[in-house]
């Protein structure tokens, strides 16, 4: 279930960090000098999981196709948090294929861990419709960076090549709008 960013995880000390030169929870101050927080930790979708044997290769260390899955699961179920499911648009011959994908691993994960996908929807660039996600352990360190490019297609038949939309459908116009604002604070 994708929930808002603010909503901590109980007994997880993953969080928003402290603003610069703010108090913490604990009275602590960051300096203010520190780095500005990543609004993705204040602001966007948010899917919990955890590292099962199947998402693993050999050594126990998650495969790097499972982030992939993980990525896609968080936009749709956000879309669903937003009133549209993935599964009417298809019905409708609609699809929203990836064009563009990068990720930036920066620590692994393993079997057992407990991770938190963090994503947000941005603003339109051209016919994109970008995507950034944040992948973070138990702890909130940062696992893996994402960025994702989707494009909107018409499927209209067997054997005819997808029609790109330049112009989204009423409907997916409002879910988009609603993903790039993020879920209600």
């Amino acid at each position: 279930m994708q929930q808002p960013l603010d909503e901590r995880v109980s007994g997880s000390p993953a969080g928003t960090p402290p603003l610069r030169g703010q108090p913490s929870q604990g009275g602590l101050q960051a300096p203010a000098d520190a780095p500005a927080p990543d609004p993705l930790l204040a602001r966007g979708w948010c899917l919990r999981r955890r590292v099962l044997p199947q998402h693993t290769d050999h050594a126990g260390v998650m495969w790097h196709g499972a982030y992939v899955a993980w990525l896609e699961e968080a936009r749709v179920e956000a879309l669903a948090a937003v009133g549209l499911a993935y599964s009417d648009l298809a019905a409708r011959g609609l699809e929203l294929p990836v064009v563009s994908l990068t990720i930036d691993y920066r620590q692994a994960l393993r079997h057992g861990d407990r991770v938190e996908i963090r994503s947000q929807a941005l603003p339109r660039r051209g016919v994109k419709l970008p995507w950034r996600s944040l992948l973070l352990d138990g702890a909130g360190g940062l696992a893996a960076e994402a960025r994702v490019d989707l494009v909107a297609v018409a499927v209209e038949g067997p054997g005819q090549p997808p029609r790109l939309l330049r112009r989204l459908p009423e409907d997916l116009e409002r879910a988009v709008a609603a993903l790039v604002r993020g879920p209600v604070q």
